[in-house]
């Protein structure tokens, strides 16, 4: 028990967590809250993160050993919570948002895309817009399934000379089907 004594200040007595864990939440938990709700909106979870803290505190009363006052102690703990609580917000925020994206995608690739004919034609007229050496290597590796090698011995071509053609027959499909792109990565494996 003696290493769980916190001096509150020089003019205050010592306090001991452990047997004096009811009088630090009444001294205390009124004004870590002021302070968390300056900087958490929601007076609520303001009010969580504070009692979160006490949780803590009570839970782990017999192994915390405090070295300063327990003021600073409580607004250090105040202000971490806080900071771990608002970078969460962040992270669920950019979250709902990336989800707020995704679902306005899919609702306008619906839009677009309303049956397999209008899928087909929209691919097939981004493949036709290809130039013609491009559009007949892309066919021939994503539609016929021939490796680069093969394609390059049929249309007597060096390798590297189907790889760039692929890479530029990739580039505009997702310029021009950007809209699909997710469709599009699930038709053509790209």
């Amino acid at each position: 028990m003696g290493k769980n004594i916190i001096t509150l200040s020089d003019k205050e007595p010592y306090l001991d967590l452990y047997r004096d864990f009811d009088q630090i939440y009444v001294l205390y938990f009124s004004r870590m809250r002021r302070f968390a709700e300056e900087y958490i909106l929601s007076k609520e979870d303001a009010e969580n993160v504070v009692q979160d803290i006490f949780t803590m505190l009570w839970e782990n009363r017999s192994s915390i050993i405090i070295k300063s006052s327990i003021t600073s102690y409580l607004f250090n703990l105040t202000k971490n919570r806080c900071l771990d609580f608002l970078r969460h917000q962040s992270v669920a925020e950019n979250y709902k948002k990336e989800q707020t994206l995704k679902l306005s995608a899919l609702e306008q690739l619906n839009e677009m895309v309303s049956s397999d004919t209008d899928v087909e034609s929209l691919i097939h007229e981004a493949v036709q817009q290809l130039p013609e050496k491009c559009r007949e290597i892309f066919i021939k590796n994503r539609l016929q399934g021939k490796k680069y090698r093969e394609i390059a011995d049929e249309l007597n071509l060096s390798i590297s000379t189907v790889e760039t053609q692929m890479g530029i027959a990739l580039k505009r499909l997702r310029e021009a089907l950007k809209g699909c792109m997710p469709l599009l990565i699930f038709l053509l494996k790209c």
